[in-house]
């Protein structure tokens, strides 16, 4: 079974979705992160958890 780490990011209501589209893009792109779940809250904010996938590497021995 594969092991993740999580982040969550908030973006506010104000922030139109191109402009989170590219936040979201940015952080898949260079920071290897996919998207986990999306949450759009009454507000009008969404709240965002991104994960990756940890690898684990064996240490060489000789």
């Amino acid at each position: 079974m594969p092991e993740y780490e999580f982040v969550d990011v908030y973006v506010p209501r104000g922030v139109s979705r191109k402009d989170t589209t590219r936040l979201l893009t940015d952080h898949a792109e260079y920071g290897h992160w996919e998207l986990h779940r999306l949450s759009l809250l009454r507000d009008g904010s969404r709240r965002v958890r991104l994960r990756r996938r940890i690898i684990r590497q064996v240490r060489a021995t000789w």
